[in-house]
Formats: structure tokens, sequence, C-alpha cells
């Protein structure tokens, strides 16, 4: 039917929960300590819209990015203006790669990546 919601497992929280909740402005639905397994779970939306949980867990292994290897290549998000959305993102500390367009559909895309270099992508509604 669609896709419920995204989980990212993140190896540090704070670092994490600001970049999403702050830097990419998602809103929290609720945020959960888990005792018995030593992990934070935040729900965040775009709007009311559930689309991911954030996890914390102890020493997860990090997330091999470059070469790029199996398993979730990116994670992207539309926008009604991406050069905005890439000053925007610039102006808060984040290294953006230059604007692309994409050559089948002709709309512009660019990338950058969250603390655990998860690339992510904003593409042009």
């Amino acid at each position: 039917m669609k896709i419920h919601h995204i989980a990212i497992i993140c190896s540090d929280y704070k670092v994490s929960r600001k970049f999403y909740t702050e830097v990419l402005g998602l809103n929290i639905i609720r945020e959960v300590y888990r005792e018995e397994r030593q992990s934070y779970k935040l729900d965040l939306a775009i709007g009311d819209h559930y689309v991911i949980e954030l996890f914390s867990f102890p020493d997860p292994p990090p997330r091999p990015s470059r070469p790029e290897s199996c398993g979730l290549r990116h994670l992207a998000f539309s926008v009604e203006n991406v050069g905005n959305k890439r000053d925007e993102l610039i102006a808060k500390g984040l290294t953006c790669e230059d604007i692309r367009i994409d050559e089948y559909t002709g709309k512009e895309f660019f990338f950058t990546q969250d603390p655990d270099q998860l690339p992510l992508e904003f593409y042009e509604m």
C-alpha cells in the first residue's frame, strides 16, 4: 500500500536527534528510552506524516558508505525548491554536493549526509 516508516540506527543519539529535528526540521511524535535495550527510540514526522524511527544502541558497527555497499543506498526527501534547501543546509553547516539534473525526469536534486554519513538526497517535487 505504501511505506510506513524508515528505521535508522545512529552512533551518537544526541547528535543525530539534533540533526533530524533542528537541521532537517522533522517533528517529534514520541521519544522513549528502553531501559532493557539501553536504547532510545525517536519517532519523527514531516508535518504529521510519520516517516523515521531513530534508534540508539550501544556500540553499533559503522555503516559502510564508500564505496557503495549493498543495502539502503540513500534516503530521499521531496522539496519545493532544491536551491533554497541546499542554501539552508549549507548555512546550518552541512557540506552539500552540487545540484544535478535527473536525466530521466529533468528534476533538480543534490546529496548531503547525516552525522553517520547516511547519504540524504533532496529532490525537486
